[in-house]
């Protein structure tokens, strides 16, 4: 007997956001009034400093900020509808001016603090950008008095603008709903088995969608505590936050997990507290799970997702963990796995196809910036389909099998090739340059390019770096640079990057 996979069901089974639905006051009015004085976000710089010196802001104080930034937004000419892009560094400046502009109905684009003055010129003139908030601006914005209310935004409106590597090398900018909050929902008890008396631990920074869902959209509609660090880059720390904080959730990549086993004994710690860790970004090995488990006796739940609609397919407390699958999809959701080439039917368990999720999904985008000629190849019938190749099983757990195109993952992160290229193609010794992933361990993947050289040039591998570190953030840039005397092509001339030599 033929088995179909799960979610057969055609449409989203959950509730559905109502009509009027602003992502910020979701997030922070019910908790500001109910419990106004429960720490609501903690900001640790300096781990060897007491935790009575960190910065603590409970939910009336976090709510207050938010509205006096909202009206400070509104004080400066901005409209409704207007992009903001935000720069700054990882402070709670960042959060309050992030939730702040969805307060006013503003629409703001979280960028990385990494990127060079080229990349955020880039996003700022795409997003045509009606300001450009930086730190110094921030500081101004809390000196406003806070505004009577959010913003009276419906749930179809747009709430925030997030930019993610385009198979044609541009980065291409992801329009989010006020209703995308709503449509985490089914993450809560799916993935994390949050509840209001947790406190998160997140390792990400503000920018990153997975920092500002995971830590802090789903804490905060929880009512629960989340903690930041934003001090010194340094492996040792986080074993000591998570027990001077008594962390009960800690969320990361797969590669700062492994780092963490690596290079600190954790049994030295007291982890008491913890009750598990989550993990994204990155598939999550068996080997790295099961060293965890070991180690902490704790277990790692994982989750799949893409910037379009988040996370869709998860491990939660409730399940049993199949080592290898990332889960099954969250309650409510409706996901497929259809046939490559064409047709709107679900395959059944076992057969490999593009993963999709339905149309109805309240977490999925609004639409691709700019870019409707994108969203034709990403839409088929009454689902979105992202890109990744995947089959479930008989029992619905999915099994993910790589991208249908050649994006890449660095370090949780998408990645173009072709922008990668592009910085590689300018400089004037490059005659030609391909870049892919290049697995070095097991369970690890580094970006890496091969070069071409002109006849006559020198192959200078640190050269080639520098000159690429002033046009890519640092997650961009490749590990290693492989110089070959031509590059693998078909009959028609198209670089094939999967027959790049690995060895």
């Amino acid at each position: 007997m033929v088995r179909l996979a799960p979610s057969i069901a055609r449409g989203y089974q959950g509730e559905l956001p109502p009509k009027a639905f602003n992502l910020a006051r979701y997030c922070l009015a019910d908790n500001a009034l109910r419990q106004p004085d429960k720490l609501a976000l903690m900001v640790v710089t300096d781990a060897s400093q007491p935790l009575e010196q960190a910065e603590c802001w409970t939910y009336g104080e976090l709510d207050h900020a938010v509205r006096a930034a909202a009206a400070g937004y509104l004080a400066h000419g901005l409209k409704p509808g207007d992009r903001i892009l935000i720069r700054m560094p990882n402070t709670s400046l960042y959060a309050i001016a992030f939730f702040g502009a969805m307060a006013a109905g503003l629409v703001p684009l979280p960028s990385s603090n990494q990127l060079t003055d080229h990349e955020a010129a880039f996003l700022e003139k795409d997003s045509r950008a009606a300001l450009v908030v930086d730190e110094k601006f921030a500081k101004t914005l809390s000196h406003n008095l806070p505004q009577s209310n959010y913003a009276n935004t419906l749930a179809d409106d747009p709430a925030f603008l997030v930019y993610t590597s385009g198979t044609s090398g541009r980065p291409k900018g992801v329009l989010h709903a006020h209703r995308s909050a709503w449509g985490r929902r089914p993450m809560y008890q799916g993935w994390y088995g949050i509840s209001a008396a947790d406190r998160i631990l997140h390792a990400g920074a503000f920018n990153w969608t997975y920092t500002l869902g995971v830590g802090l959209t789903d804490p905060w509609a929880n009512g629960a505590t989340t903690i930041l660090y934003n001090g010194p880059k340094d492996v040792h720390i986080w074993p000591q936050l998570m027990e001077r904080t008594r962390a009960t959730l800690f969320a990361a990549v797969p590669t700062l997990y492994r780092q963490i086993l690596k290079y600190t004994d954790l049994t030295t710690f007291d982890l008491s507290a913890l009750r598990h860790g989550l993990t994204a970004g990155e598939a999550l090995s068996p080997a790295l799970l099961a060293h965890w488990q070991e180690v902490t006796g704790k277990n790692l739940y994982e989750a799949l997702g893409m910037s379009e609609c988040s996370t869709y397919i998860s491990t939660s407390p409730s399940m049993v963990i199949r080592p290898g699958s990332p889960g099954k999809p969250q309650p409510g959701r409706c996901v497929a796995v259809l046939p490559v080439e064409e047709g709107i039917d679900p395959l059944p368990a076992g057969q490999t196809g593009l993963l999709a999720v339905h149309r109805s999904d309240p977490g999925l985008m609004l639409g691709y910036w700019g870019r409707p000629e994108e969203e034709a190849d990403v839409y088929r019938g009454e689902w979105f389909i992202g890109g990744d190749l995947a089959s479930f099983d008989e029992d619905g757990y999915l099994w993910y099998q790589g991208r249908a195109d050649d994006l890449m993952n660095a370090m949780g992160y998408r990645v173009s090739p072709q922008e990668v290229e592009a910085a590689f193609l300018a400089h004037p010794d490059v005659a030609e340059v391909a870049v892919r992933e290049k697995p070095v361990r097991e369970d690890v993947s580094i970006i890496a390019a091969y070069v071409v050289v002109k006849e006559g040039c020198e192959k200078n591998a640190e050269t080639l770096l520098d000159f690429v570190r002033q046009a890519l953030a640092a997650y961009k840039c490749p590990r290693e640079i492989i110089f070959i005397e031509q590059l693998p092509r078909t009959a028609n001339g198209k670089v094939m990057r999967r027959a790049l030599p690995l060895d």
